[in-house]
């Protein structure tokens, strides 16, 4: 069908115009989808996801303090130590990403650098932007942050 209104177009219109315009269409149909489906689709899954964590969670911590005496202790202690944990994954995650930042700014100034060797003004040293961010990223990490605890208390 469609090739048959191509061809009817065609006698008027340049036919690789027409193909050009089809094209176009097609991705912004799919570019329109991607944000008006997808994006909602996901973030509402994400957000039922994170509910039913938490209601679990909440269950659980609820079941072990009224389990025993020793209850309220342990949920305390379960409670520290999930906490910990989210603060090493946070610290971990930016540790990554402070060693990603240095290898693409390292990475750019080699490359600028060999593209434009035979410019005075190359602007190679634009690569040290995202290396300088990575370098305050591990300096935070390293030296400013609090330090998270190594292991439970006794």
């Amino acid at each position: 069908m469609t090739s048959l209104a191509l061809m009817f177009l065609s006698s008027f219109v340049d036919s690789e115009a027409i193909e050009a315009q089809g094209l176009f269409a097609f991705l912004s149909i799919g570019a329109v989808s991607l944000f008006v489906v997808f994006l909602p689709l996901v973030t509402w899954i994400d957000k039922r996801h994170k509910e039913r964590v938490a209601f679990y969670k909440a269950e659980t911590l609820r079941r072990i303090t009224e389990a025993s005496g020793e209850g309220a202790k342990a949920a305390i202690e379960l409670m520290r130590e999930e906490s910990r944990m989210e603060q090493i994954k946070i610290y971990e995650g930016l540790k990554l990403g402070g060693l990603i930042c240095i290898g693409v700014g390292a990475a750019l100034v080699i490359f600028l650098h060999a593209q434009t060797a035979s410019d005075p003004h190359a602007p190679y040293l634009v690569g040290l932007i995202p290396g300088f961010i990575g370098v305050a990223l591990l300096v935070y990490v390293y030296a400013l942050a609090g330090k998270y605890e190594a292991g439970p208390k006794a």
